[in-house]
């Protein structure tokens, strides 16, 4: 089997809910998304999407992965899509960094060998643990009256876990997860994510005035040292999500006891193969994880499906459905979510059956 054709797309996902507003201004419309497609000789295709959130978030920008993925491409044309390894060794050595670039190529191979081979994505990442993963729903940043009002709407609708943004004003943090707290049921499971928008002398400040609240703490400071100084002193669990870009920053991170768990990021480690890689290796090492990415739709949740119902149950954090957030569609599915579960699509692959026409034109073309 090789690859015959690749194409990409240009798609835009506005935001349901209005603008997703983090600590220090930071604010996005919409995920600004690239989907791939990649087709071999044998008449196959599969599918793979990044969409970084913003200029912000991570190290990676949409006009960057527009930009790369045709420098790219052409060097995939003739290669055998099922070798994923040498698939990544090669993006690796004709573009050198990147890696946000190479992610939607490298889901898209995963995809492609997994249908070929007419199993399931889950079946190839090491087996289904178990049907649904517990999803999780974000309180972003906003007066107290309106994260208050979300946090219950949310749990209206069923859902018992809370990502609750902080990172800005410090004593206004503290305020803000008081409030969403006491707005909420007893039991409530709530992550603290700063965004690494701390220093450790605010972290420690917030950690202090909040002792009384059950809550993880999410990445407060930016470098592994600083998370490491608020680390020593505290007494609840941490998660660290932005310090791991790849598996040596992973195995530091374990060498320095700097963290409970870890968020694992599809699009800022490279695609599915570093992913499936550096989540194998943590959960042997102990580690708690969740796996999700910087953004998308259907696609790129649905590979976020995969990889989590693939992690065992006793080591999942929970999972996240980002083809809720938006307001386009691309495929004519989306991974099934039951009250705050989510699963797998039926079918090979990601079991996404994307609809190219709700895609509009492709940008690039080679084959």
């Amino acid at each position: 089997m090789k690859i015959k054709s690749i194409k990409a797309y240009h798609v835009v996902q506005p935001f349901v809910d209005g603008p997703y507003r983090m600590s220090k201004g930071r604010v996005a419309d919409c995920f600004d998304a690239v989907i791939v497609a990649i087709t071999s000789d044998s008449g196959v295709t599969g599918w793979g999407e990044m969409a970084p959130l913003g200029n912000f978030y991570s190290a990676a920008f949409p006009a960057g992965t527009r930009a790369g993925v045709p420098e790219i491409a052409p060097h995939l044309i003739g290669q055998d899509p099922r070798g994923l390894a040498g698939i990544g060794r090669l993006m690796d050595t004709v573009f050198k960094g990147h890696s946000y670039i190479k992610s939607a190529l490298d889901m898209a191979c995963w995809d492609l060998a997994a249908r070929a081979a007419d199993v399931p994505l889950v079946t190839m990442l090491g087996g289904r643990e178990s049907d649904m993963a517990e999803t999780y729903r974000v309180v972003t940043h906003g007066t107290l009256d309106q994260m208050a009002a979300l946090a219950k709407r949310i749990i209206a609708e069923g859902c018992r876990r809370l990502q609750v943004k902080v990172g800005g004003n410090v004593h206004d943090d503290i305020e803000r997860v008081t409030t969403v707290a006491a707005a909420v049921p007893k039991g409530t499971v709530i992550f603290c994510d700063a965004n690494a928008g701390w220093t450790p002398y605010q972290a420690r400040q917030f950690a202090d005035a909040t002792r009384g609240i059950d809550y993880t703490f999410e990445q407060p400071c930016t470098t592994l040292d600083e998370n490491m100084s608020v680390r020593r002193m505290l007494d609840k669990p941490m998660v660290l999500d932005e310090s791991v870009t790849s598996l040596g920053e992973m195995l530091e991170i374990h060498r320095r006891g700097a963290a409970d768990g870890l968020t694992l990021k599809i699009s800022r480690l490279g695609g599915v193969t570093q992913t499936r890689l550096i989540r194998d290796v943590a959960v042997d090492l102990g580690f708690m994880i969740t796996v999700e990415d910087t953004g998308g739709a259907e696609i790129d949740t649905a590979a976020m499906a995969h990889l989590s119902l693939s992690t065992p149950a006793e080591r999942r954090l929970h999972a996240i459905a980002f083809h809720e957030w938006v307001t386009v569609r691309t495929a004519r599915n989306a991974p099934p979510v039951t009250g705050s579960h989510m699963g797998v699509p039926d079918g090979p692959g990601l079991g996404i059956d994307v609809d190219p026409g709700l895609l509009g034109e492709p940008f690039f073309e080679i084959g």
